[in-house]
């Protein structure tokens, strides 16, 4: 799997988790998390585009 498309389900996965935690510090936490993995991979995506051109 790609690193972006890992990235992607990463934070996927993460906002899942969020939802279903009774805590809301852990749901921010998680919600966080997800954000994060979601600016990384498109970071990634922006750096191998610049490499392509």
């Amino acid at each position: 799997m790609k690193p972006t498309k890992s990235l992607k389900q990463q934070a996927r996965v993460a906002e899942k988790a969020a939802q279903q935690v009774a805590d809301a510090f852990v749901a921010n936490q998680m919600k966080a998390l997800a954000s994060a993995f979601r600016a990384q991979a498109k970071v990634m995506k922006k750096n191998k585009r610049k490499k392509s051109s």
